[in-house]
Formats: structure tokens, sequence, C-alpha cells
């Protein structure tokens, strides 16, 4: 064999191993990009899945908080139910009293109305109805007023305004009043019967 068939030779031997080479660290670099690409598609599926799982969550609490507001309104529907049939039975019972049942609740109203203003000489203020039945008993309820108060009281009458009952008893200078009228003391009985029925209804 010449020297040019050994030189050519070598060079063979050479470039296989070169070849060989490359396809070695090509397959190596083939493999490494496998793994990550498996790597990052796992990665990813982690994600959504994590991502779908944070989702539910929030579908699961939505739903329960919106589960609880209708509950709640349910119970304040109920709870408006029950105050405005107790108070339209209470306007019909107030409705149906007797004159005498009228006057001796006028005189507890009377009293309480000046034992808080402090004073001994008043104004008596209601509707027409109110003053015409002061006016036709008016010393009887003056007395009765006065012992339960244990003390003189001088009383004027006032002219007539407007409500369904009960009494506006003011200072004689008008300067301090004590609003006794049916629907304040309504009012005020509804503020306590809602906070008692809330109480009932919510613990």
């Amino acid at each position: 064999m010449n020297g040019a068939e050994l030189i050519i030779q070598e060079i063979n031997r050479e470039a296989e191993q070169k070849i060989q080479y490359i396809l070695n660290e090509a397959q190596k670099e083939a493999e490494k990009i496998k793994e990550e690409a498996c790597k990052r598609a796992e990665a990813r599926a982690e994600w959504i899945l994590r991502k779908a799982h944070t989702q539910a969550e929030i579908e699961k609490q939505r739903i329960i908080a919106n589960a609880k507001l209708e509950v709640r309104k349910k119970r304040l529907a109920v709870q408006e139910a029950l105050i405005q049939e107790v108070i339209a039975a209470l306007r019909e019972r107030l409705a149906e009293l007797s004159a005498e049942e009228y006057f001796s609740m006028l005189v507890d109203l009377t009293v309480q109305a000046v034992e808080e203003l402090g004073s001994e000489s008043v104004v008596i203020n209601s509707n027409e109805r109110t003053l015409e039945l002061l006016r036709g008993r008016f010393e009887e309820f003056k007395k009765v007023l006065e012992e339960k108060l244990g003390k003189n009281v001088e009383i004027t009458l006032g002219e007539p305004i407007s409500t369904i009952g009960g009494v506006i008893v003011e200072t004689i200078d008008r300067s301090v009043r004590v609003d006794n009228r049916f629907e304040s003391r309504i009012e005020r009985f509804e503020s306590d019967l809602r906070a008692e029925i809330a109480k009932a209804l919510f613990g």
C-alpha cells in the first residue's frame, strides 16, 4: 500500500470519527431537548391543574357566598313581614280602643311626658277627636293626672295636630316637648321589635 492510500485511509478514519462524534453530540442534544420539553410540558400541565383548582375554589366560594346572601335576603323578608304584621295588628288594636281605654291611655301617656319634662305647666297637643275627649272630661283628666304625678299641674289644651292618636306634651313656653303620639311610639317600638325578631331569626 503506497503512501497516498495510507493518507486517504487516515483521512477517512478521522472523518468517520468526526461524523460519529457529531452524531453522538446531536443525539445527546436531542435527548436533552426532549427532556427539557417534557419538563416544560409537565410544568405547564401542573400550572394548568393548579389554575383549574384555583378557579374551581373561587367558583365554589362564589356559589357559597351567593347562597348565604340569598338565605339572608329571605330571612330579612320574613323579618320585615313579621314586623309589618305586628304593626298592622297594633294599629288595628289602637283603632278599636273604646273611649274608656283611650282615656286611660291618654292619662298614662301624659303622665310619662310630664315626668320626663319635669314641668308643672304643660300644653297638650293632639287631633281634634282626642282634644274633644279631653275637653269633655277635663276635670277628671286633671284630677287623675295629678293623683298619679303626686303634684298639681297646670294643663292647657293646644290646637289640633295631624296624628292618629296619642299626645305631644310641651312646656308652657313650647321650648321642650315629648312626642307620645301613637305613630311616634310605634316607630320607637318598631326599632325594638326589629331587633328582637332579628335576634330570633339570626341568633
